[in-house]
């Protein structure tokens, strides 16, 4: 499925990670006036986080969602269940949060499509 032109970022993350996104241009309301960002704060409950995610893999004028991958861990029921292609799903670190690959549910869907044979 080819991505259409003009399609969004959205982020879920930490303040300081939606803030850098938000700094780099990337913040955008579409139609509805739904933001393509959401902020999770120590108080935000999981039940909105996985409401962010779903919408924001609903929404057809998004091509990418990244994660902060410590809010990932909130959600990681959703992101293993999630199997489309577009918008593509990727997790990344925060500031205070290190990126970890091996709980990466993407990066361990990728290394199980190949072998080692296969980089010969």
């Amino acid at each position: 499925m080819a991505t259409k032109p003009g399609r969004l970022l959205a982020v879920i993350g930490d303040e300081d990670t939606c803030t850098g996104f938000l700094l780099g241009g990337i913040g955008e309301m579409n139609s509805k006036r739904q933001p393509n960002f959401f902020v999770v704060k120590k108080d935000t409950a999981v039940s909105e986080i996985e409401d962010a995610f779903r919408q924001f893999t609903s929404r057809d004028d998004v091509a990418i969602v990244l994660i902060n991958q410590h809010i990932g861990e909130e959600i990681r029921h959703l992101l293993d269940a999630y199997d489309q292609t577009v918008p593509s799903v990727l997790e990344i670190p925060s500031k205070e949060h290190p990126y970890d690959p091996s709980k990466d549910s993407i990066l361990r869907r990728a290394k199980g499509m190949f072998s080692a044979e296969d980089f010969r």
